[in-house]
């Protein structure tokens, strides 16, 4: 690499969990978690056993790592609504960055739809379920009608079908992602309104 400058070489180091991270990642979903060894992680990133070892122990702990950090902006949302008012901005709001934290955590929740018994194994699926609780918690009105909180749930699943659903219809992937979230925004204002809130 000759790098000379000891700031980039740093910071190029200082990213090695992460590197290490979506390396793992990509040969989980190539050829199965169950297949892939520390061994095949460290010769794809092309360092020795004792450097990734550094970092992660097992390979269960590179996958929980990748899916605290993943879904951290998910959790951070949950802190961040609970102290917000129920105002149609704030329900947007959230549908945009759950729409954010969903297209950045793309890659994991393709693993995890394709591995889901791994997933329990490692209890991931608890510590996501309770997330998506939070979530709900903080996009809809408990005091709504029954037809707007659902229609709130469904913005939120609307992103999820936008990624997995929607990968295989034609079409440029930005406009898709896109054409999700307007109609994820359209239930919630409509779900706001059918609620009798004039704001």
């Amino acid at each position: 690499m000759g790098v000379t400058m000891d700031g980039t070489k740093q910071q190029r180091r200082g990213n090695t969990r992460q590197r290490i991270q979506d390396v793992a990642l990509e040969l989980f979903a190539e050829q199965g978690y169950e297949k892939t060894s520390l061994r095949e992680i460290a010769e794809r990133l092309d360092v020795t056993k004792a450097a990734l070892y550094y970092h992660f122990k097992t390979k269960e702990e590179i996958l929980v790592s990748v899916f605290e950090d993943l879904t951290q902006p998910i959790q951070d949302l949950i802190e961040w609504g609970k102290d917000q008012p129920h105002t149609l901005e704030t329900k947007q709001e959230i549908v945009r960055r759950y729409s954010q934290a969903l297209a950045a955590a793309g890659p994991l929740f393709r693993f995890m739809q394709e591995n889901q018994a791994t997933v329990r194994e490692l209890r991931i699926g608890d510590t996501f379920k309770d997330r998506m609780r939070g979530l709900r918690n903080i996009i809809i009105d408990p005091d709504a009608p029954l037809t707007d909180q659902v229609r709130c749930i469904s913005a939120m699943f609307t992103l999820h079908a936008g990624m997995f659903v929607m990968q295989d219809l034609e079409g440029d992937p930005e406009k898709k992602q896109e054409a999700v979230l307007e109609v994820a925004l359209d239930l919630v204002t409509q779900a706001h309104r059918g609620s009798g809130h004039s704001a």
